[in-house]
């Protein structure tokens, strides 16, 4: 997985900010491998919380569907996916998943860990032989996303339907039809975070835990 949207924080003593802490970030780059680059720094308001501040992240998943793979200069966030699929069955299939509901399906389990998520948006677009998932929620659960989009290739590919996808809505557990897509594919472009007076506010909410959604309640 790749991350060119990643928000982290950091507790640091006062005296040891500089009075522009945006100078660290070019002191960062000397000592970081090259893969790996702060982008920003900057002191953060009372109250955030760079995990449970947030109140949306966006993810995309980018698939070739070249016959000879993936370029070699996009190799390392691309999957190579060599064969025909439906994107207008795999676009209705995952807007069908669209709104609050229980991803276990979708997602490994964790103990005391909850799978109900709010899935905002989950679209494809496409450039020539290029594919790319589109995936918003407030929050997302482990292998969530890979999950979504190794469904939704199924489908694609037409191994599968729309309605079973929709109907992995209703189980409890991990579906093992469910193929989880490569991690190299995957990129985390964007977190939102809501205004500096609501941030408190926000990490609550976070923290709590939601209850399970009865089947059929929300469809």
């Amino acid at each position: 997985m790749h991350a060119s949207g990643q928000v982290a924080h950091v507790d640091v003593p006062t005296e040891s900010l500089p009075d522009d802490p945006s100078r660290w970030v070019r002191r960062l780059a000397r000592f970081l491998p090259r893969d790996v680059r702060v982008t920003g720094i900057s002191v953060a308001p009372e109250h955030f919380d760079a995990r449970f501040s947030a109140v949306r992240r966006h993810y995309e998943y980018r698939v070739t569907t070249a016959v000879h793979g993936a370029d070699p200069l996009r190799a390392r966030d691309t999957v190579a996916w060599p064969k025909t699929v439906d994107l207008g069955a795999m676009q209705r299939a995952s807007r069908s998943l669209l709104g609050l509901h229980d991803f276990a399906a979708f997602c490994k389990r964790r103990e005391g860990a909850t799978t109900v998520r709010e899935l905002q948006r989950y679209d494809w677009t496409s450039s020539g032989d290029i594919l790319t998932a589109h995936v918003s929620a407030d929050a997302f659960c482990w292998s969530m996303v890979r999950s979504l989009v190794g469904a939704a290739l199924a489908v694609g590919e037409g191994r599968r339907s729309g309605e079973w996808m929709t109907a992995l809505l209703d189980e409890r557990e991990r579906a093992a039809s469910v193929a989880v897509a490569p991690a190299h594919g995957l990129s985390l472009v964007r977190v939102d975070y809501p205004a500096e007076e609501d941030l408190a506010a926000r990490n609550r909410a976070t923290r709590e835990t939601r209850g399970p959604i009865e089947r059929g309640c929300c469809g």
